[in-house]
Protein backbone atom coordinates (compact mmCIF):
# COMPACT_ATOMS: atom_id res chain seq x y z
CA UNK A 1 0.00 0.00 0.00
CA UNK A 2 1.45 3.74 -0.72
CA UNK A 3 -0.21 6.66 0.95
CA UNK A 4 1.40 10.35 0.15
CA UNK A 5 1.97 10.58 4.04
CA UNK A 6 3.30 7.24 4.56
CA UNK A 7 4.68 6.45 2.11
CA UNK A 8 4.98 2.47 1.53
CA UNK A 9 3.55 -0.21 3.81
CA UNK A 10 3.56 -3.77 4.01
CA UNK A 11 1.84 -6.87 5.40
CA UNK A 12 2.74 -10.71 4.64
CA UNK A 13 0.81 -13.69 6.50
CA UNK A 14 1.01 -17.57 5.66
CA UNK A 15 -2.72 -18.53 5.04
CA UNK A 16 -1.48 -22.37 5.05
CA UNK A 17 -3.48 -22.87 7.90
CA UNK A 18 -6.29 -20.67 7.72
CA UNK A 19 -8.42 -18.75 4.63
CA UNK A 20 -7.25 -15.32 3.31
CA UNK A 21 -9.53 -13.23 4.75
CA UNK A 22 -8.82 -14.33 8.62
CA UNK A 23 -5.23 -13.43 8.67
CA UNK A 24 -5.83 -9.69 7.06
CA UNK A 25 -9.08 -8.55 8.73
CA UNK A 26 -6.84 -6.13 10.81
CA UNK A 27 -4.43 -5.19 8.78
CA UNK A 28 -7.35 -3.81 6.35
CA UNK A 29 -8.43 -1.31 9.35
CA UNK A 30 -4.65 -0.45 9.71
CA UNK A 31 -3.25 0.16 6.65
CA UNK A 32 -3.91 3.71 4.85
CA UNK A 33 -3.32 4.64 1.15
CA UNK A 34 -4.96 5.53 -2.36
CA UNK A 35 -2.79 2.70 -4.34
CA UNK A 36 -2.11 -0.82 -3.38
CA UNK A 37 -1.15 -3.67 -5.06
CA UNK A 38 -1.55 -7.83 -3.12
CA UNK A 39 -1.39 -11.51 -4.05
CA UNK A 40 -2.18 -14.95 -2.90
CA UNK A 41 0.78 -16.81 -3.26
CA UNK A 42 1.59 -20.71 -1.46
CA UNK A 43 5.56 -20.82 -2.24
CA UNK A 44 7.54 -17.02 -2.17
CA UNK A 45 6.60 -13.99 0.37
CA UNK A 46 5.22 -11.07 -1.87
CA UNK A 47 4.41 -8.56 -2.58
CA UNK A 48 8.08 -6.98 -2.17
CA UNK A 49 9.41 -3.51 -1.75
CA UNK A 50 12.30 -2.69 -3.76
CA UNK A 51 14.27 0.62 -3.31
CA UNK A 52 16.07 1.02 -6.52
CA UNK A 53 17.64 3.47 -8.99
CA UNK A 54 13.79 3.68 -10.11
CA UNK A 55 13.14 4.83 -6.63
CA UNK A 56 10.76 2.51 -4.36
CA UNK A 57 8.60 0.32 -5.81
CA UNK A 58 6.41 -2.85 -4.70
CA UNK A 59 5.98 -5.85 -6.57
CA UNK A 60 4.37 -8.83 -7.07
CA UNK A 61 4.18 -11.33 -9.71
CA UNK A 62 2.84 -14.75 -10.79
CA UNK A 63 5.66 -16.74 -12.65
CA UNK A 64 7.47 -19.75 -13.36
CA UNK A 65 11.40 -19.28 -14.15
CA UNK A 66 12.61 -22.38 -15.48
CA UNK A 67 16.55 -20.46 -16.14
CA UNK A 68 16.95 -19.29 -12.27
CA UNK A 69 20.56 -20.60 -12.17
CA UNK A 70 21.53 -18.81 -15.53
CA UNK A 71 19.94 -15.40 -14.77
CA UNK A 72 21.21 -15.68 -10.96
CA UNK A 73 24.82 -15.86 -12.87
CA UNK A 74 23.81 -13.35 -15.07
CA UNK A 75 22.72 -10.22 -12.83
CA UNK A 76 26.11 -11.57 -10.78
CA UNK A 77 28.07 -10.97 -13.42
CA UNK A 78 26.00 -7.14 -14.01
CA UNK A 79 27.72 -6.71 -10.64
CA UNK A 80 24.39 -7.50 -8.41
CA UNK A 81 26.37 -8.22 -4.72
CA UNK A 82 23.67 -11.07 -3.17
CA UNK A 83 19.77 -12.61 -3.25
CA UNK A 84 18.30 -13.44 -0.19
CA UNK A 85 17.15 -17.28 0.24
CA UNK A 86 13.90 -18.78 1.17
CA UNK A 87 13.46 -20.73 4.28
CA UNK A 88 13.74 -24.33 1.61
CA UNK A 89 17.19 -22.44 0.12
CA UNK A 90 15.64 -20.96 -3.04
CA UNK A 91 15.78 -17.41 -4.43
CA UNK A 92 12.60 -16.04 -4.03
CA UNK A 93 11.13 -15.28 -7.91
CA UNK A 94 9.73 -11.94 -7.52
CA UNK A 95 13.28 -10.72 -6.18
CA UNK A 96 14.61 -11.96 -9.34
CA UNK A 97 12.34 -10.81 -11.19
CA UNK A 98 13.07 -7.22 -9.21
CA UNK A 99 16.88 -7.60 -10.55
CA UNK A 100 16.15 -8.02 -14.12
CA UNK A 101 14.11 -4.78 -13.90
CA UNK A 102 16.82 -3.07 -12.39
CA UNK A 103 19.18 -4.09 -15.48
CA UNK A 104 17.88 -1.58 -17.85
CA UNK A 105 17.57 2.16 -16.76
CA UNK A 106 13.82 2.75 -17.21
CA UNK A 107 11.16 0.81 -15.64
CA UNK A 108 9.05 0.10 -18.71
CA UNK A 109 12.07 -1.23 -20.18
CA UNK A 110 13.16 -3.33 -17.21
CA UNK A 111 9.92 -4.94 -16.97
CA UNK A 112 9.84 -5.76 -20.89
CA UNK A 113 13.66 -6.62 -19.88
CA UNK A 114 12.75 -9.88 -17.48
CA UNK A 115 9.42 -10.42 -19.74
CA UNK A 116 11.73 -11.14 -22.47
CA UNK A 117 14.75 -12.71 -19.98
CA UNK A 118 12.36 -15.43 -18.62
CA UNK A 119 12.42 -19.05 -19.68
CA UNK A 120 8.70 -19.87 -18.21
CA UNK A 121 6.09 -17.73 -18.12
CA UNK A 122 5.54 -13.85 -15.84
CA UNK A 123 2.74 -11.47 -15.03
CA UNK A 124 3.66 -8.63 -12.74
CA UNK A 125 2.09 -5.88 -10.99
CA UNK A 126 4.29 -2.82 -9.98
CA UNK A 127 3.22 -0.24 -7.31
CA UNK A 128 4.98 3.17 -7.53
CA UNK A 129 3.31 6.52 -6.11
CA UNK A 130 2.74 7.82 -9.67
CA UNK A 131 0.53 4.43 -10.31
CA UNK A 132 0.58 0.95 -11.06
CA UNK A 133 2.34 -0.60 -13.98
CA UNK A 134 0.78 -4.48 -15.15
CA UNK A 135 2.44 -6.42 -17.38
CA UNK A 136 1.28 -10.01 -19.06
CA UNK A 137 3.12 -12.64 -19.87
CA UNK A 138 4.56 -12.43 -22.94
CA UNK A 139 2.63 -15.15 -24.49
CA UNK A 140 -0.11 -14.44 -21.98
CA UNK A 141 -0.23 -18.13 -20.36
CA UNK A 142 -1.74 -15.99 -17.29
CA UNK A 143 -4.01 -13.36 -17.66
CA UNK A 144 -4.46 -9.45 -16.50
CA UNK A 145 -7.83 -7.93 -16.83
CA UNK A 146 -7.97 -4.15 -16.56
CA UNK A 147 -11.18 -2.43 -14.55
CA UNK A 148 -12.84 0.99 -13.88
CA UNK A 149 -15.69 2.89 -12.20
CA UNK A 150 -15.64 6.44 -11.56
CA UNK A 151 -12.71 8.11 -10.02
CA UNK A 152 -11.00 4.74 -9.85
CA UNK A 153 -8.89 1.98 -11.51
CA UNK A 154 -8.09 -1.70 -10.91
CA UNK A 155 -5.98 -4.33 -12.39
CA UNK A 156 -6.54 -8.35 -11.50
CA UNK A 157 -5.50 -11.56 -12.69
CA UNK A 158 -9.58 -12.28 -12.42
CA UNK A 159 -12.47 -10.34 -13.57
CA UNK A 160 -14.81 -11.33 -10.88
CA UNK A 161 -12.57 -9.52 -8.41
CA UNK A 162 -13.81 -6.66 -8.51
CA UNK A 163 -17.19 -6.63 -10.41
CA UNK A 164 -19.09 -6.39 -6.81
CA UNK A 165 -18.03 -3.53 -5.72
CA UNK A 166 -18.75 -1.52 -8.91
CA UNK A 167 -15.69 -2.04 -11.56
CA UNK A 168 -16.70 -2.83 -14.96
CA UNK A 169 -14.31 -4.98 -16.98
CA UNK A 170 -12.14 -2.23 -19.52
CA UNK A 171 -9.60 -4.49 -21.05
CA UNK A 172 -7.72 -7.26 -21.36
CA UNK A 173 -4.03 -7.47 -21.74
CA UNK A 174 -2.58 -8.78 -24.67
CA UNK A 175 0.43 -11.39 -24.80
CA UNK A 176 3.43 -8.70 -23.39
CA UNK A 177 1.57 -5.79 -23.27
CA UNK A 178 2.63 -3.61 -20.65
CA UNK A 179 0.43 -0.60 -19.42
CA UNK A 180 0.17 1.67 -16.35
CA UNK A 181 -2.89 2.22 -14.40
CA UNK A 182 -3.45 6.01 -12.10
CA UNK A 183 -7.35 6.62 -10.80
CA UNK A 184 -8.57 8.04 -13.56
CA UNK A 185 -6.97 5.84 -16.98
CA UNK A 186 -5.48 2.93 -18.17
CA UNK A 187 -2.16 4.07 -20.35
CA UNK A 188 -0.96 1.21 -22.91
CA UNK A 189 3.19 1.79 -23.02
CA UNK A 190 4.16 -1.90 -24.77
CA UNK A 191 1.82 -2.78 -27.13
CA UNK A 192 0.98 -6.98 -27.26
CA UNK A 193 2.22 -9.61 -29.57
CA UNK A 194 0.46 -11.85 -31.72
CA UNK A 195 1.62 -14.80 -30.40
CA UNK A 196 -0.78 -16.18 -27.67
CA UNK A 197 -0.28 -19.58 -25.55
CA UNK A 198 -3.13 -19.36 -22.42
CA UNK A 199 -3.49 -22.10 -20.33
CA UNK A 200 -6.20 -24.32 -20.99
CA UNK A 201 -6.25 -25.38 -17.27
CA UNK A 202 -7.64 -22.15 -16.26
CA UNK A 203 -10.67 -23.33 -18.02
CA UNK A 204 -10.76 -26.81 -16.94
CA UNK A 205 -9.25 -26.86 -13.38
CA UNK A 206 -7.48 -23.70 -11.86
CA UNK A 207 -10.37 -20.91 -12.80
CA UNK A 208 -13.11 -20.08 -10.10
CA UNK A 209 -16.53 -21.01 -11.63
CA UNK A 210 -17.31 -17.43 -12.06
CA UNK A 211 -14.16 -15.95 -13.82
CA UNK A 212 -13.59 -15.70 -17.59
CA UNK A 213 -10.61 -15.94 -19.88
CA UNK A 214 -10.64 -14.23 -23.20
CA UNK A 215 -14.15 -13.80 -23.39
CA UNK A 216 -15.24 -17.68 -22.08
CA UNK A 217 -16.43 -18.18 -18.35
CA UNK A 218 -14.84 -21.33 -16.96
CA UNK A 219 -18.84 -22.48 -15.90
CA UNK A 220 -19.50 -22.17 -19.76
CA UNK A 221 -16.62 -23.93 -20.91
CA UNK A 222 -17.22 -27.14 -18.17
CA UNK A 223 -20.82 -27.02 -19.66
CA UNK A 224 -19.38 -27.55 -22.78
CA UNK A 225 -16.81 -29.79 -21.85
CA UNK A 226 -19.60 -32.24 -20.32
CA UNK A 227 -21.48 -31.96 -23.09
CA UNK A 228 -18.66 -33.31 -25.63
CA UNK A 229 -18.04 -36.51 -23.21
CA UNK A 230 -21.54 -37.44 -22.94
CA UNK A 231 -21.54 -37.07 -26.71
CA UNK A 232 -18.93 -40.04 -27.02
CA UNK A 233 -20.32 -42.13 -23.63
CA UNK A 234 -21.23 -45.40 -23.67
CA UNK A 235 -22.50 -46.03 -20.19
CA UNK A 236 -26.20 -45.95 -18.96
CA UNK A 237 -25.43 -44.87 -15.12
CA UNK A 238 -28.29 -44.07 -12.91
CA UNK A 239 -26.79 -40.50 -12.25
CA UNK A 240 -24.26 -38.51 -12.94
CA UNK A 241 -22.10 -36.77 -10.05
CA UNK A 242 -18.98 -34.65 -10.23
CA UNK A 243 -16.03 -34.44 -7.55
CA UNK A 244 -16.65 -31.05 -5.34
CA UNK A 245 -16.23 -28.29 -6.90
CA UNK A 246 -14.31 -28.09 -10.25
CA UNK A 247 -15.72 -31.25 -11.16
CA UNK A 248 -19.81 -30.28 -10.68
CA UNK A 249 -20.19 -28.00 -13.79
CA UNK A 250 -18.63 -30.72 -16.24
CA UNK A 251 -21.01 -32.70 -14.53
CA UNK A 252 -24.13 -30.81 -14.91
CA UNK A 253 -22.94 -30.62 -18.83
CA UNK A 254 -22.66 -34.39 -19.25
CA UNK A 255 -26.00 -34.42 -17.38
CA UNK A 256 -27.65 -31.83 -19.19
CA UNK A 257 -26.74 -33.22 -22.98
CA UNK A 258 -27.11 -36.75 -21.92
CA UNK A 259 -30.53 -37.07 -19.69
CA UNK A 260 -28.86 -38.79 -16.83
CA UNK A 261 -29.61 -37.06 -13.97
CA UNK A 262 -27.26 -34.82 -12.00
CA UNK A 263 -26.77 -35.62 -8.60
CA UNK A 264 -24.47 -35.05 -5.49
CA UNK A 265 -23.78 -38.24 -3.60
CA UNK A 266 -21.23 -36.65 -1.47
CA UNK A 267 -20.69 -33.07 -0.40
CA UNK A 268 -17.45 -31.57 0.50
CA UNK A 269 -17.13 -29.65 4.33
CA UNK A 270 -15.17 -26.72 3.60
CA UNK A 271 -15.00 -24.82 6.86
CA UNK A 272 -11.78 -26.08 8.09
CA UNK A 273 -9.63 -26.41 5.15
CA UNK A 274 -11.38 -24.12 1.98
CA UNK A 275 -8.32 -25.71 -0.45
CA UNK A 276 -6.20 -28.96 0.13
CA UNK A 277 -3.66 -27.55 -1.95
CA UNK A 278 -2.94 -25.57 0.44
CA UNK A 279 -0.22 -27.56 2.80
CA UNK A 280 2.78 -27.91 1.13
CA UNK A 281 3.18 -32.19 2.20
CA UNK A 282 1.34 -34.03 -0.37
CA UNK A 283 0.52 -36.75 2.58
CA UNK A 284 -1.35 -34.15 4.54
CA UNK A 285 -3.49 -32.97 1.05
CA UNK A 286 -4.75 -36.17 0.62
CA UNK A 287 -5.55 -36.53 3.82
CA UNK A 288 -8.08 -33.13 3.97
CA UNK A 289 -8.97 -34.15 0.59
CA UNK A 290 -10.34 -37.05 2.32
CA UNK A 291 -12.00 -35.62 5.58
CA UNK A 292 -13.65 -33.28 3.52
CA UNK A 293 -15.99 -35.48 1.59
CA UNK A 294 -18.66 -36.29 3.35
CA UNK A 295 -21.26 -39.22 1.70
CA UNK A 296 -25.32 -38.72 1.68
CA UNK A 297 -25.50 -42.91 1.46
CA UNK A 298 -28.90 -43.04 0.37
CA UNK A 299 -28.30 -41.05 -2.96
CA UNK A 300 -24.95 -43.78 -3.43
CA UNK A 301 -26.17 -46.67 -2.20
CA UNK A 302 -27.28 -49.64 -5.07
CA UNK A 303 -26.26 -46.63 -7.68
CA UNK A 304 -24.24 -47.15 -10.84
CA UNK A 305 -22.70 -43.93 -10.43
CA UNK A 306 -20.88 -41.74 -13.27
CA UNK A 307 -18.45 -39.04 -11.42
CA UNK A 308 -16.39 -36.69 -13.64
CA UNK A 309 -13.66 -34.96 -11.96
CA UNK A 310 -11.34 -32.05 -13.53
CA UNK A 311 -7.98 -34.72 -14.36
CA UNK A 312 -6.25 -37.49 -12.94
CA UNK A 313 -2.54 -36.19 -11.71
CA UNK A 314 -1.58 -39.00 -8.92
CA UNK A 315 -4.50 -40.81 -8.88
CA UNK A 316 -4.23 -41.02 -4.97
CA UNK A 317 -7.73 -39.14 -4.14
CA UNK A 318 -9.82 -40.60 -6.83
CA UNK A 319 -9.27 -44.08 -6.30
CA UNK A 320 -9.80 -43.15 -2.17
CA UNK A 321 -12.78 -41.67 -3.45
CA UNK A 322 -13.85 -44.13 -5.78
CA UNK A 323 -12.83 -47.00 -2.59
CA UNK A 324 -15.70 -44.43 -0.31
CA UNK A 325 -18.04 -45.11 -3.15
CA UNK A 326 -18.14 -48.89 -3.25
CA UNK A 327 -18.00 -48.99 0.57
CA UNK A 328 -21.15 -46.67 0.55
CA UNK A 329 -22.68 -49.26 -1.41
CA UNK A 330 -22.07 -47.94 -4.67
CA UNK A 331 -23.08 -50.92 -7.36
CA UNK A 332 -20.16 -49.12 -10.40
CA UNK A 333 -18.55 -46.22 -10.38
CA UNK A 334 -17.56 -45.20 -13.76
CA UNK A 335 -14.95 -42.26 -13.60
CA UNK A 336 -14.52 -39.48 -16.64
CA UNK A 337 -12.06 -36.45 -16.30
CA UNK A 338 -12.36 -33.50 -17.75
CA UNK A 339 -9.20 -33.55 -19.43
CA UNK A 340 -6.65 -36.13 -21.48
CA UNK A 341 -4.63 -37.87 -19.50
CA UNK A 342 -1.61 -35.86 -18.18
CA UNK A 343 1.77 -36.83 -19.61
CA UNK A 344 4.66 -34.29 -18.82
CA UNK A 345 4.76 -32.07 -16.03
CA UNK A 346 3.96 -27.83 -16.46
CA UNK A 347 7.22 -26.18 -17.28
CA UNK A 348 5.50 -22.54 -17.85
CA UNK A 349 2.79 -22.20 -14.70
CA UNK A 350 3.48 -22.43 -10.96
CA UNK A 351 0.19 -23.14 -9.75
CA UNK A 352 1.21 -26.85 -9.03
CA UNK A 353 4.46 -28.61 -8.20
CA UNK A 354 5.71 -32.22 -8.06
CA UNK A 355 8.74 -33.23 -7.88
CA UNK A 356 9.19 -35.59 -10.94
CA UNK A 357 7.03 -36.11 -14.03
CA UNK A 358 6.77 -40.01 -12.45
CA UNK A 359 4.73 -38.60 -9.72
CA UNK A 360 1.75 -38.19 -12.33
CA UNK A 361 0.12 -42.22 -12.72
CA UNK A 362 -0.12 -41.91 -16.87
CA UNK A 363 4.02 -41.74 -16.62
CA UNK A 364 4.04 -44.81 -14.01
CA UNK A 365 1.76 -46.75 -15.85
CA UNK A 366 3.66 -46.21 -19.62
CA UNK A 367 7.00 -46.33 -17.55
CA UNK A 368 6.07 -50.18 -16.79
CA UNK A 369 4.68 -50.91 -19.97
CA UNK A 370 7.48 -49.93 -22.12
CA UNK A 371 10.11 -51.52 -19.23
CA UNK A 372 11.44 -48.00 -18.59
CA UNK A 373 12.39 -47.12 -22.32
CA UNK A 374 10.15 -44.54 -22.58
CA UNK A 375 11.56 -41.53 -25.52
CA UNK A 376 9.17 -38.70 -26.90
CA UNK A 377 8.63 -40.82 -29.74
CA UNK A 378 6.45 -43.31 -27.41
CA UNK A 379 4.86 -40.88 -25.86
CA UNK A 380 3.40 -39.22 -28.46
CA UNK A 381 1.92 -42.38 -29.60
CA UNK A 382 0.06 -42.72 -25.84
CA UNK A 383 -0.94 -39.27 -26.19
CA UNK A 384 -2.76 -40.38 -29.30
CA UNK A 385 -6.57 -41.53 -28.63
CA UNK A 386 -6.22 -43.51 -32.07
CA UNK A 387 -3.60 -45.31 -31.03
CA UNK A 388 -3.63 -49.39 -29.63
CA UNK A 389 -1.16 -48.49 -27.27
CA UNK A 390 -3.47 -45.32 -25.65
CA UNK A 391 -6.00 -47.76 -24.78
CA UNK A 392 -3.02 -50.25 -22.77
CA UNK A 393 -2.38 -47.36 -20.83
CA UNK A 394 -5.83 -45.88 -20.28
CA UNK A 395 -7.16 -49.82 -18.81
CA UNK A 396 -4.17 -50.25 -16.69
CA UNK A 397 -4.79 -47.30 -15.14
CA UNK A 398 -8.38 -48.19 -14.59
CA UNK A 399 -7.42 -51.40 -13.23
CA UNK A 400 -4.96 -49.98 -10.81
CA UNK A 401 -7.89 -47.18 -9.75
CA UNK A 402 -10.39 -50.28 -9.33
CA UNK A 403 -12.74 -47.86 -11.47
CA UNK A 404 -15.93 -50.15 -13.34
CA UNK A 405 -14.90 -48.20 -16.50
CA UNK A 406 -12.79 -44.92 -17.73
CA UNK A 407 -12.96 -42.63 -20.43
CA UNK A 408 -10.45 -39.70 -20.57
CA UNK A 409 -11.67 -36.68 -22.49
CA UNK A 410 -10.41 -36.09 -25.98
CA UNK A 411 -7.76 -33.27 -26.67
CA UNK A 412 -9.59 -32.34 -29.64
CA UNK A 413 -13.06 -32.16 -27.71
CA UNK A 414 -11.50 -30.30 -24.61
CA UNK A 415 -9.99 -27.67 -27.10
CA UNK A 416 -13.36 -27.23 -29.22
CA UNK A 417 -14.92 -26.65 -25.62
CA UNK A 418 -13.06 -23.67 -24.88
CA UNK A 419 -14.22 -22.05 -28.05
CA UNK A 420 -11.21 -19.60 -29.00
CA UNK A 421 -9.01 -20.27 -31.35
CA UNK A 422 -7.15 -23.55 -30.75
CA UNK A 423 -3.53 -22.18 -31.64
CA UNK A 424 -4.32 -19.66 -28.71
CA UNK A 425 -4.22 -22.68 -26.16
CA UNK A 426 -1.32 -24.22 -24.62
CA UNK A 427 -1.69 -27.81 -24.89
CA UNK A 428 2.00 -28.80 -23.05
CA UNK A 429 0.57 -31.10 -20.18
CA UNK A 430 -1.01 -33.43 -22.31
CA UNK A 431 0.65 -33.25 -25.89
CA UNK A 432 4.40 -32.02 -25.14
CA UNK A 433 3.16 -29.30 -27.49
CA UNK A 434 2.87 -25.33 -26.53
Amino acid sequence: MWDKEKGFDRAIHNIENAPFRTKFDRDFHDMHGTLGVGCISDFEPQPLTVRSHHGTYALTTVSKINNVDELTARIFNNGHSHFLEMSGGEINATELVAALINEKDNLIDGINNALESIDGSLSLLLLTPKGIYCARDKKGRTPIVVGTKDGAMCVSFEDFAYKNIGYTTQKELGPGEIGIITPDKYQMLVAPGKEMKICTFLWVYYGYPSSSYEGISVERMRYNCGAKMAERDNVTPDVVAGVPDSGLAHAIGYSNKSGVPFSRPFIKYTPTWPRSFMPTIQSQRNLIAKMKLLAVDDLIKDKKLLLIDDSIVRGTQLRETTEFLYTSGAKEVHIRPACPPLLYGCKYLNFSRSSSEMDLITRRVIDRLENGNVTPEILEEYADPDNPKYDVMVEEIRKELNFTSLRFNRLDDMLDAVEIDKNKLCTYCWDGKE
